[in-house]
């Protein structure tokens, strides 16, 4: 059995790049399709307002990504200070959605840490706090935005209202299961399957669950932003949190074509395509490929730093 599994990851990988192949060669006869001329028409009018709106909205949901990990500095028991760990998480977030979760939550976190003198353990529960924290915030605001009928599905979806409310009904269960497993084990080793962990304090999943909720509302009220207003906020933000599914799934890095087709599919009845495709670009622009610079040149300092510090003590 186990002379198969080398057999089967090479297997995995090349099914995995075909995928890709196929996906871009549908971004690429859906990319002809598009009135691009009147795409950047509508870039060309974004005012100085909007702009810096977005911007804005923009650094506050990455400061509330870097409230995670300092929320998580009670539970993962380091020492280091707020201002690196904001830095690290910032940093870290940003490889994160442009690179994929592996790379940038869990190996430049590992590397940027440890390099901070936090043990490899800590990291891991640092790590484990924040992604929990993210989907349990995600769950809270969709589940609430579900139950309440404030995101309508498209009539062509095989999923109705009613439908959507009931998965609303399951995810703020869920949410409650876990308040109510963290106030029954708080403070014990719970032991599942061979592993061992410790859920958060009741109050601290609160303020993971807050911080999170208030950062996936912000992401959509920059979407929000960006489309003028032109459909309400709740179904903006219910396009946004679909797409966060999607994207997840799909495993394509920074959601490529993803997040444009689930606005469309949502969205387009409502607001011209080329508006649409518009808002999602200056989107992308603002919240994946700025802050990836900023944390490319953030990071190379750190990376000069450490090998100067290295030199200076082997000298």
């Amino acid at each position: 059995m186990k002379s198969r599994h080398p057999l089967l990851r090479r297997y995995g990988r090349a099914l995995f790049f075909l995928f890709l192949g196929v996906v871009a060669v549908l971004l690429y006869r859906y990319a002809r399709s598009i009135d691009w001329t009147g795409v950047w028409r509508a870039i060309a009018a974004y005012d100085a307002i909007a702009l810096a709106s977005a911007v804005g909205l923009a650094a506050f949901s990455y400061a509330l990504y870097a409230c995670y990990d300092i929320a998580a500095k009670r539970y993962a028991h380091h020492n280091l200070r707020a201002t690196r760990i904001a830095f690290i998480a910032a940093t870290c977030y940003a490889f994160s959605l442009n690179l994929g979760a592996v790379v940038g939550s869990a190996g430049f976190r590992y590397r940027l840490y440890t390099r901070s003198g936090v043990s490899a353990a800590a990291v891991h529960r640092v790590v484990a706090f924040s992604v929990s924290a993210n989907w349990l915030g995600y769950l809270l605001l969709a589940g609430l935005l579900f139950v309440t009928r404030n995101v309508v599905p498209p009539a062509d979806w095989r999923i109705h209202a009613g439908g959507l409310q009931a998965l609303g009904i399951a995810m703020l269960t869920l949410v409650a299961g876990y308040l109510f497993a963290c106030w029954r084990t708080h403070g014990k080793v719970v032991h599942v399957r061979g592993r061992h962990f410790r859920l958060p304090s009741p109050r601290l999943a609160l303020l993971q669950m807050g911080l999170a909720a208030c950062n996936w509302a912000t992401m959509g009220a920059i979407l929000y932003v960006l489309l003028r207003q032109q459909a309400p906020y709740p179904a903006v933000l219910g396009a946004l949190l679909a797409a966060a599914v999607a994207m997840a799934v799909a495993h394509i890095p920074a959601g490529v074509g993803v997040l444009e087709a689930v606005f469309l599919a949502l969205l387009g009845p409502t607001i011209a395509k080329p508006e649409l495709l518009a808002a999602l670009l200056v989107y992308r622009g603002i919240y994946y490929l700025a802050p990836l610079a900023i944390a490319s040149a953030a990071y190379a300092v750190f990376e000069a730093g450490e090998r100067r510090e290295a030199g200076d003590a082997r000298s």
